[in-house]
């Protein structure tokens, strides 16, 4: 495995940041070093071609100016080229995803209660938007899920499937894919919906190495949900508490790759990052610990060795660095912050 990754750094451009942020980091030493940088408007989330030619990016903005972008990457150079941006027509595109065949992109549209489809040409170009389902309803609490908030969309580990997590309406949505098709990629008329309890919020999932279980950090409740899954059925089987504090602002969610520990972040108070080990013979969870990190722990990632969790941390504007302890799980900070202008998404490239 390569100790040497690419590391980008997503943001809003709010204030001084201009894009996406590209560095080299060592993942034996947890150092860093800076590269350079692409401009673009308000790329708050990212997904990357697992061959690494291609970077798609959202521009998280109101429904006229929000997009979804299509980049290259050169690995010589480290270097971010735009191809082209699709028109999301779906306010605040929070979150998107290419699917392994290269032919299509998705994104997740909280502030238009929406998910839109984009036909990817061979060349890693986006077409105009093939597809958009709009959902309907609203939740528990009615002053954030007075709608549809589409949060997080994934495709299912046996890749027939794409879930979606809705905060607005206290569900996961799913829909069967349909890979031949470029016009109907996704099949509207085959759409399941899986509830959680009123008022969680369900925000961003993540599927465990073994493919068997599923864990959702809900925001609003600030709880981590568990399920089981198989053939596109998911199953409850707990949920537990990752803030304790109520404070309404649970964001990130991710797992060691040896299956052995789960993290998922909080913020508005106590801004940190729940620890919890996982059983493997069940997946249920148990906490073990909690890491105060700066202020509002936006994203997070593991990198591929399981050795460091990298941490966002929006309103100080720090990626932190921090070592996973391989026995317990726990995090210790090692001084090697990364500073960047409101960082919000952080993704590898090998």
């Amino acid at each position: 495995m390569n100790s040497i990754l690419y590391l980008l750094i997503g943001t809003y451009t709010f204030g001084l940041s201009e894009g996406i942020y590209i560095y080299k980091f060592n993942t034996d030493t947890g150092v860093s070093a800076y590269v350079n940088t692409v401009e673009v408007e308000h790329p708050s989330y990212m997904d990357i071609t697992t061959d690494g030619k291609f970077v798609y990016s959202v521009t998280e903005n109101d429904e006229i100016h929000s997009l979804a972008n299509a980049f290259s990457f050169d690995k010589e150079q480290g270097k971010l080229t735009l191809l082209n941006s699709e028109k999301t027509h779906s306010a605040a595109p929070c979150n998107i995803l290419i699917d392994s065949d290269r032919k299509h992109i998705v994104t997740a549209n909280y502030g238009g209660g929406s998910i839109t489809v984009f036909p990817v040409d061979s060349e890693g170009k986006l077409s105009a938007v093939s597809q958009m389902i709009l959902f309907e309803g609203s939740g528990k609490d009615t002053v954030r899920q007075e709608m549809p908030h589409l949060h997080c969309v994934k495709f299912t580990p046996d890749g027939n499937y794409l879930l979606a997590a809705d905060l607005g309406t206290d569900q996961i949505h799913r829909l069967t894919l349909n890979p031949s098709d470029s016009a109907l990629f996704l099949n509207e008329s085959s759409l399941k919906s899986f509830k959680v309890a009123d008022g969680s919020g369900p925000r961003h999932f993540v599927f465990h190495p073994n493919n068997k279980y599923m864990y959702l950090i809900n925001e609003i409740g600030g709880t981590v949900t568990g399920f089981n899954y198989k053939d596109g059925e998911l199953e409850e089987f707990q949920t537990i508490q990752a803030d304790t504090l109520h404070a309404k602002g649970s964001g990130d969610i991710g797992i060691t790759p040896n299956g052995k520990f789960l993290y998922a972040s909080n913020r508005l108070q106590g801004d940190g990052i729940a620890i919890f080990s996982i059983n493997e013979a069940d997946g249920k969870l148990t906490k073990t610990g909690y890491q105060p990190t700066g202020i509002h722990p936006r994203n997070f990632v593991i990198t591929p060795n399981g050795k460091f969790l990298l941490s966002a941390s929006r309103d100080n504007s720090t990626v932190e660095v921090f070592e996973i302890d391989e026995n317990t799980g726990f995090l210790k900070n090692i001084d090697k912050n990364i500073e960047v202008d409101t960082p919000v998404c952080l993704k590898f490239i090998n």
